[in-house]
């Protein structure tokens, strides 16, 4: 089967293509390979991170697949920046800026050959939102191909997972573990290749991507060293190859409707508060607009979605065992007979709720419950407005059942300040912690906090303190957590005329965060010009990029 429609054909075909047939000859593409459907593979592939190191791998298996469902397979590598490498230092700041970085090259190469579809090999928590992002802007027939989760690590009879180093940090800092205790912590946690194994950012966005449907059902719940990991991924490669014969392009997934199916999803698992982000910015993408998906979509999910699946960073289970448990098609079933989603296509060609059809349940299973006897009855995610929040944040409800609080603030200007601040013992049960000027622009790029939020945690403090921050927060962050602050402080943001000693009031219920104090009153703080201080990449970003409440993107989606 040959289309016209294939944008391969304009490549290939015709004499006054004879010297691109030439050089795809001499690459090994004989004239039988160019007749096909030709599929590009972008892979994340990498050896610096646990989460990707396996992906060189996959791609082989998921090359099989395009051929033997008759398609031609065409490999690019891309990059990743690994956040639980990157955290607390200032590589973070690379991290949000990755996401773009994937997503441009990924359109380039796909666009610059003119290739006819596409399967993103994915694995740490920014290829995958990239991989959206990017089949969003090119509407190719796309497949999200998640490399899988991490095993968990064991210390004695205790499961590990990265979250445990994090906090044992904190406990090391405060006298709680010794030296020797931190060490066998780290030694033990990571114990092969796949991404961090709690409904982490990585594991919430690949539940997301199944849900909106360019995932196809359970392929990305496979862990990465399990055996039916290299079936998984040459399935994939079929299912890319079928979608572009059949013309289902990446568009019609990405649908206010299928956005929101994610947000249950992420939700009910008490997921990474980046989704809001992320799923935000593949709706811009996608040519979606506020009054088709925005911000508040989330608190009106969250308010009806009851939690049902056990999953760390505030429960006890791991993806692993979710998998192991019935996955994402159990999760979904128990999601359809509630009520909660909306049958929507999937890059298979069979509707999600047929897909749901299929689920099976493992007897005896306690990861994934019911609407009827959930963990908690509300999800995982809130959003709040107010005097210092006028376009939003996003509250972490997972780990926690705080609704309220008000406390002073304790104010500081980045990331390290405010770290030696916890570890030195300067931060009070009853607390406010503010961090500022670590948003997109002021960042630049908008670093996550694990590395605070874990030593708030390892000291003993995460029932008793509140941080907010137009930062972001990692996905195994738990405690009552406001991100996303916008406007940020670099941008003029109320936030930046907040001072030590104000209260601060954070009312999930009334969806409200706010002061006190008359900020109108005070003088804005001088307003670096956007770049000011940076170079290279980090300039451009900080040039480009728009505001938290609207994804964070560059491309000027939401101007």
């Amino acid at each position: 089967m040959v289309s016209d429609n294939w944008p391969s054909r304009e490549m290939v075909e015709g004499p006054a293509r004879a010297p691109a047939r030439a050089m795809l000859h001499a690459a090994g593409y004989d004239a039988d390979a160019l007749a096909k459907p030709m599929i590009a593979i972008v892979n994340s592939w990498s050896t610096v991170t646990p989460c990707n190191m396996h992906l060189r791998g996959l791609a082989e298996h998921v090359r099989r697949g395009i051929l033997e469902a008759g398609g031609t397979p065409v490999d690019f590598n891309t990059i990743v920046v690994t956040d639980g490498i990157a955290m607390g230092t200032k590589g973070m700041k690379a991290s949000l800026i990755s996401r773009e970085v994937i997503a441009d090259s990924a359109e380039l190469a796909v666009r610059g050959h003119s290739l006819d579809g596409v399967v993103f090999l994915v694995g740490c928590d920014k290829t995958i939102p990239a991989a959206a992002m990017a089949a969003a802007r090119m509407d190719l027939p796309a497949v999200i191909f998640y490399g899988g989760s991490i095993m968990p690590g064991r210390l004695g009879d205790r499961k590990l997972t990265i979250q445990d180093v994090f906090e044992a940090v904190g406990a090391h800092s405060s006298g709680t573990i010794d030296d020797a205790e931190l060490k066998a912590v780290e030694q033990a946690a990571c114990p092969g290749a796949g991404a961090c194994g709690g409904q982490f950012t990585a594991n919430t966005l690949a539940l997301a991507m199944t849900f909106l449907g360019l995932s196809p059902m359970g392929l990305n719940d496979v862990p990465a060293v399990h055996p039916d990991k290299p079936e998984a991924a040459a399935q994939a490669g079929r299912i890319a190859v079928a979608a572009v014969k059949a013309g289902r392009n990446a568009r019609a997934m990405i649908t206010p409707e299928g956005l929101r199916n994610a947000v249950v999803a992420g939700s009910a698992t008490a997921g990474s508060t980046n989704l809001v982000l992320h799923l935000l910015a593949i709706a811009r993408e996608a040519g979606l607009g506020d009054d088709q998906f925005a911000l508040q979509i989330f608190d009106e999910v969250s308010r009806r979605t009851p939690v049902i699946a056990d999953l760390k960073p505030g429960g006890r289970f791991m993806a692993p065992d979710m998998s192991a448990a019935g996955g994402s098609a159990l999760l979904g079933q128990r999601l359809q007979e509630a009520g909660l989603l909306t049958d929507a296509p999937t890059v298979t060609g069979k509707s999600l709720f047929e897909e749901f059809a299929g689920a099976r349940e493992t007897p005896g299973q306690e990861v994934i419950l019911s609407a009827a006897k959930p963990l908690k009855q509300r999800g995982g995610f809130g959003i709040l407005f107010g005097n210092l929040a006028p376009e939003g944040c996003v509250v972490k409800l997972a780990g926690h059942d705080q609704m309220l609080m008000d406390g002073p603030a304790k104010v500081y200007d980045g990331e390290e300040a405010c770290f030696a601040a916890v570890t030195h013992g300067e931060i009070e049960p009853g607390d406010i912690v503010v961090i500022r000027n670590e948003g997109p622009v002021g960042g630049p790029g908008m670093r996550e906090m694990l590395a605070i939020t874990a030593a708030i945690q390892g000291r003993g403090l995460g029932d008793t303190v509140a941080l907010v921050t137009d930062g972001r927060f990692s996905g195994a962050t738990y405690g009552f957590m406001v991100g996303h602050v916008a406007p940020e402080a670099a941008l003029g943001g109320p936030i930046a005329k907040l001072r030590n000693g104000d209260r601060v009031v954070i009312d999930v219920e009334r969806q409200v965060i706010e002061t006190d104090a008359d900020l109108d009153a005070r003088e804005a703080p001088a307003l670096k010009p956007r770049g000011a201080g940076s170079s290279g990449a980090f300039a451009k970003y900080a040039m480009l990029v728009g505001s938290a409440s609207q994804g964070a993107v560059t491309s000027g989606a939401d101007r």
